[in-house]
């Protein structure tokens, strides 16, 4: 089988890599985001595909645009690709591209399609309390993760996971998933329809949204952090400065404080939530310092009852 493959970050490297290594499959090139400005220096620097694609010596573009693009479906009908195979590649692709596969375009989506259509699957069944997602082989179409579903599997949510975890679990298990399923696609394996019960959407996640709103329940804002550690991690605002919180948990005990005010100081930072429970954050990142358990922040801090998180 031919196969053009088209992704950008971390997480479609391990399909891409699972790609090069299958048996009787030949990746004959890779399309990903442009080049992107990154670290200290703010260098330009390659997508993970990307450099995966060039470690393993394989012909690469990085348009800006695939719309009104005639060089680059140019190239990708010069590969006479049996298959586009597309994971996490960040850009809508046209009808044309959809179509220029010999048998079909698919997607490694990583969720149980219809739940959690769209950009941020992951973190999206998080941050809702899901206890289980996984990832979905789809036939693409124009609409957004609209197409029939070839194979599926299925992940739990432990209590404790975090978008980490997940984004380990999920990357290997989908590059399995599709190695296992390509050439029963190539045998004539057609595709389920979506049933329309169930759609959900994955919006992508805003900045604003890494902000912890103290009048949340201790449960969200536990999933809020899980979903985010331990990068890019979640703010909350103390004594003017910012706070990223990386680890808590929330207590089986009540208050009768207003939200975000500081409850204890003992074994963690204990805050008042908006339903009367308690968030205790036990790791955390001051302002323009490293990361720290809380208790040794608190030897510092000088907080007490009268400090509000969120001010």
């Amino acid at each position: 089988m031919r196969i053009v493959f088209a992704g950008t970050p971390g997480f479609s490297v391990a399909c891409l890599d699972a790609l090069i290594q299958a048996d009787g499959v030949d990746v004959v090139g890779v399309v990903s985001q442009p080049d992107r400005k990154s670290g200290r220096g703010m260098k330009l620097t390659p997508s993970a595909v990307k450099q995966a694609a060039l470690d393993a010596g394989i012909d690469v573009i990085t348009p800006a645009s695939l719309r009104d693009n005639p060089e680059a479906l140019a190239w990708l009908n010069d590969k006479q690709a049996d298959l586009l195979v597309v994971v996490a590649f960040g850009m809508i692709l046209p009808g044309a591209w959809l179509d220029a596969a010999r048998i079909a375009a698919v997607n490694v989506h990583a969720s149980l399609l219809p739940r959690w259509r769209g950009a941020a699957p992951i973190e999206r069944s998080l941050l809702a309390g899901d206890r289980e997602t996984g990832v979905c082989i789809m036939q693409m179409e124009e609409g957004l993760d609209t197409g029939g579903v070839y194979a599926r599997r299925t992940l739990e949510i432990s209590d404790h996971a975090t978008g980490a975890d997940l984004w380990h679990a999920l990357a290997p298990m989908g590059a399995e998933l599709l190695t296992d399923t390509l050439p029963k696609i190539a045998a004539g394996l057609q595709p389920e329809p979506q049933p329309q019960q169930g759609v959900t959407y994955a919006h992508k996640i805003r900045n604003e949204e890494r902000i912890i709103n103290w009048d949340r329940s201790a449960a969200e804002i536990d999933r809020l952090v899980r979903c985010f550690s331990p990068r890019p991690g979640v703010r909350s605002r103390c004594k003017g400065k910012w706070l990223k919180l990386i680890a808590g948990k929330p207590l089986p005990a009540m208050h009768r404080r207003d939200s975000g005010a500081v409850l204890a100081t003992d074994d963690g930072l204990d805050i008042a939530c908006g339903d009367a429970s308690i968030y205790r954050i036990t790791e955390l990142q001051p302002e323009g310092k490293k990361a720290m358990p809380a208790t040794d922040f608190l030897r510092g801090a000088q907080l007490d009852a009268t400090t509000y998180l969120g001010t």
